[in-house]
């Protein structure tokens, strides 16, 4: 395995700087699909693409493929150097390299592999409507198994430092319209004024209780009302809500503190407030067999020295729906410490590409194992 590995680092650094420089944004990764599928045929391996929607996955061995690993392929829509384009600052651009070279070092080992190999290349993990989308594809119902990798930030993993699990937290992304009455600013008992309304939501939100033992948020984060007249009472406001909990349990509590909220601002002020939740993302659901074929496949590739303990981290990740929606499936996501920086989400994040073949030589050391 390690001579065809090493041979692959070339062509792995082309295909990162390649991804790198056309990224797309969720549910328009075309050129990204058709990309991946060429590299695939050209291995001599059969790509499956969907009829009404991007991503694709490939099978390698022979059978039913009971083991999976996951890709995300989407990148994040942001300004840039003043200038707004798609742009990979989440590391999928990696994530898909390594799974690339994951499925070309599969697929070179084929005739000894003891059974069969499902790699996915999910859409749209940014929306967090990719996972849900494969899951309603049926792709992963035979699956017994699913890994997933991602790039972690300095501040949670040292650079050439590799983790079995990432406890990654349950999010939810709420949009909503108050819908008070205009009045002239002289005249305030007239009307209902909007951002009054929003500031008793955000006074609201921070009064909700959960357990404090356990890491939770909800907070008011874009808000937007009123025109170019000053003297004018606002009827009309729309807002966003960034929900966040370290287990699905206590967002449940989170989310009823919401809906508690809006009743209440509503009954107090006689406005409408529509809402509704336009991302969910669960929080990990990590299976301890799984996480313990990772934590081997890192210790025997890069040593005891290398593998640290699993992070809990406040992020979201659409890796976690598969499990939720299929709890016999056993899946850990591999944290790959390889220095990003500023950090995660950042328009300039960097990270260190060195560690992406370390990362692929983990992961196909996982699948076998776990074959």
């Amino acid at each position: 395995m390690n001579e065809f590995l090493q041979s692959l680092q070339p062509k792995l650094a082309e295909i990162f700087s390649h991804l790198h420089e056309h990224a797309e944004i969720s549910w328009q990764e075309q050129q990204t699909t058709q990309y991946i599928a060429s590299l695939l045929r050209e291995a001599n391996m059969e790509p499956q693409m969907f009829d009404d929607m991007t991503g694709l996955y490939v099978d390698i061995g022979k059978g039913t493929p009971k083991v999976g690993f996951r890709t995300d392929i989407d990148a994040l829509w942001q300004e840039v150097d003043g200038v707004f384009k798609a742009n990979h600052s989440c590391g999928h651009d990696g994530h898909m390299t390594m799974a690339i070279g994951t499925a070309l070092l599969l697929k070179d080992m084929e005739p000894a592999l003891s059974g069969a190999v499902r790699i996915l290349f999910q859409p749209a993990e940014e929306k967090a409507e990719g996972a849900r989308a494969l899951v309603d594809k049926g792709v992963i119902d035979d699956l017994n198994y699913l890994f997933g990798v991602h790039v972690r930030p300095l501040k949670e993993l040292q650079d050439g430092t590799y983790t079995p699990a990432l406890y990654h937290g349950a999010a939810k992304l709420f949009t909503g319209t108050i819908i008070g009455e205009e009045a002239h600013g002289a005249r305030p008992e007239l009307g209902i004024n909007a951002i009054e309304v929003g500031a008793a939501i955000v006074e609201g939100l921070q009064k909700i209780w959960t357990d404090p033992n356990v890491s939770a948020s909800a907070k008011m984060t874009q808000f937007n009302a009123g025109g170019t007249s000053a003297n004018i009472i606002p009827g009309k406001a729309t807002f966003s809500i960034d929900a966040r909990a370290q287990t699905n349990e206590v967002m449940h509590v989170l989310t009823a503190g919401i809906e508690r909220v809006k009743a209440s601002v509503e009954a107090m002020y006689n406005a409408k407030i529509e809402l509704q939740v336009d991302a969910h993302i669960v929080a990990a659901l990590v299976n301890d067999e799984a996480m313990e074929h990772m934590r081997a496949a890192i210790i025997d590739v890069v040593g005891d020295v290398a593998c640290v303990p699993p992070v809990v981290t406040p992020g979201g990740e659409d890796f976690h729906f598969y499990t939720y929606e299929k709890p016999h499936l056993k899946a850990t996501m591999l944290g790959l410490g390889c220095g990003v920086s500023p950090g995660l989400h950042h328009p300039k994040m960097t990270f260190n590409k060195e560690r992406l073949i370390t990362g692929v030589a983990i992961i196909t050391r996982a699948i076998l194992r776990t074959l």
